[in-house]
């Protein structure tokens, strides 16, 4: 679908979308139907694997393929034990965009490139977004702290680490981290980024595959309503529900990291977002959440942030003479 506004980034031409908006692939919520909904409007969808063992990746991508001819992609955690099959999977059935993140992007790049796919890694601190060019991947996203998930442990904000990582770089940098509307974009692509990552957003649409309740608890959610737990074992940003809260005093009362694993569990992410657990499940969502006050369809939200986007525009040009 095309909208009257037109975009042009590096990031739109190098992944072949009219806008340069990437929808995140993240656990339990970018299954086939959000990510072929978001590629349908000329934004990017991205299937979340690392909620998926490889023969549900393949079924995901296979229908992804039969939804829409735009490109989409596939964001794969490059710490998971089954990293190798997921990628092997995706290569198998013709994906050419590869977003990995949570480890080294030396491990695939290489690889992919040499099967003609474009990569994309995702980093929070300057170090790391230089690692990524050196290691071959074609652009970056810096996520800022504001995320939802998993994030870095320097705490780096959006508003900080974007611009130092476009200083920097030669590839070009998606920003990502509390980006919910028009707004937030037009405020990245000011700091020098190509294109924005939106998660939180997308999580609450009609084809995210998140559980009802978990959509429902990020409209209700407001501004002091996320906290960051884990800082031992790695950094996490969620809803502050009864698990977070304990997670919180856990961490106070100066619990150690296998008590702390202990208490985390293997499948809290899922018993919340994909179960709608709302008391014992990890309620991953971003800052962002308190301008989030419904759950669209991907359609009347992108078109939402286009016109958000434009409008802001057109504020800024009264501003400056």
């Amino acid at each position: 679908m095309k909208y009257e506004i037109e975009m042009k980034t590096r990031i739109t031409d190098l992944l072949k979308i009219d806008y340069p908006i990437i929808q995140a692939g993240m656990v339990w919520v970018s299954g086939w139907k959000l990510a072929s909904a978001v590629s349908n409007c000329g934004g990017l969808g991205l299937i979340g694997a690392g909620s998926m063992k490889p023969d549900l990746l393949r079924e995901h991508i296979q229908k992804c393929k039969a939804a829409t001819a735009k490109p989409f992609g596939v964001n794969i955690p490059l710490l998971r034990k089954d990293a190798e099959e997921l990628v092997k999977t995706s290569l198998d059935e013709g994906v050419k965009i590869f977003f990995t993140s949570a480890g080294n992007p030396k491990t695939f790049t290489a690889r992919l490139k040499e099967n003609g796919c474009t990569v994309v890694h995702v980093v929070a601190n300057l170090k790391y977004g230089l690692k990524a060019q050196e290691a071959g991947c074609d652009a970056v996203v810096g996520e800022g702290v504001e995320a939802g998930g998993h994030n870095g442990a320097d705490q780096l904000t959006t508003f900080c680490l974007i611009p130092q990582l476009v200083d920097k770089l030669s590839i070009p940098v998606i920003a990502a981290g509390g980006i919910v509307d028009g707004r937030g974009m037009l405020a990245a692509l000011s700091l020098g980024a190509e294109g924005v990552q939106i998660g939180t957003r997308f999580a609450a649409t009609v084809e995210s595959s998140a559980h009802e309740n978990y959509k429902q608890e990020i409209v209700k959610s407001g501004d002091q309503d996320t906290t960051l737990a884990f800082k031992k074992i790695g950094l996490v940003r969620m809803i502050k529900n009864d698990f977070a809260i304990r997670a919180m005093k856990a961490e106070n009362e100066g619990w150690d990291e296998t008590h702390l694993r202990e208490l985390l569990g293997a499948k809290r992410e899922r018993t919340g977002i994909f179960e709608g657990d709302l008391i014992e499940g990890e309620l991953e969502a971003g800052q962002g959440v308190g301008l989030i006050n419904d759950i669209p369809t991907v359609k009347d939200l992108f078109g939402r942030l286009l016109n958000e986007y434009e409008q802001t525009n057109e504020r800024i040009k009264t501003i400056v003479h």
